[in-house]
């Protein structure tokens, strides 16, 4: 795990390293980014609502009393306050994306579509609810070369997140921190993740 080059493109929270970025850990950086907007307030998910989403989950947050996070995802992991690493990383380059799932047992798995099988595309996590609408997610991923198949190190994703009223997004901050096989500490990034529901009727990927 030299450098996030290779110790994010076998971890978990994927977005722009591998060819692509990998949920648990982007590989290498390349442009173009793949560049989103970033959250004025990370913590406020109504900023990823158009005027009908919005709608929905206002509808949502009436028919039930309390919003759950449990269910499935469609998340993005954002660059934020990389840009002094090397390799410097702009502001709203995606490092990861994909699907997860967070379930009632306070357990949460991670498919990382930045990621390459070869190197562990998949990671698990533990959360706990820390507010109203508030949540904090644990995660660890596993870094494995992907030719040689050794085993490089791990990868701690960190999540601070809150859910819209309606429980159809959400969005906050996170800390990946790669370590080697002897668990030192090797590299760090931050940003932000945003996420949104998928139910049964969802039908874009």
């Amino acid at each position: 795990m030299r450098a996030i080059t290779a110790t994010l493109s076998a971890a978990a929270v994927g977005m722009l390293f591998v060819p692509a970025a990998s949920a648990c850990a982007p590989t290498q950086l390349q442009a173009p980014f793949a560049m989103r907007q970033l959250r004025i307030e990370p913590q406020n998910p109504l900023e990823l609502f158009t005027p009908e989403s919005l709608a929905r989950d206002q509808s949502n947050a009436a028919a039930v009393s309390v919003a759950s996070i449990v269910g499935m995802w469609n998340i993005q992991f954002l660059s934020q306050g990389n840009t002094a690493h090397k390799p410097a990383i702009p502001d709203g380059a995606m490092i990861d994306f994909g699907y997860n799932q967070w379930h009632s047992d306070g357990t949460e798995i991670l498919n990382s579509g930045a990621r390459a099988p070869a190197q562990e595309n998949f990671c698990l996590g533990v959360w706990q609810k820390t507010g109203n609408s508030t949540f904090q997610l644990n995660h660890f991923a596993l870094n494995y070369d992907p030719t040689a198949g050794t085993l490089l190190g791990r990868i701690n994703i960190v999540e601070t997140v809150t859910l819209s009223p309606g429980g159809t997004t959400y969005s906050g901050t996170f800390v990946y921190t790669v370590f080697d096989t002897k668990g030192n500490k090797t590299d760090q990034l931050t940003g932000q993740i945003t996420a949104q529901r998928i139910t049964v009727d969802t039908t874009l990927p």
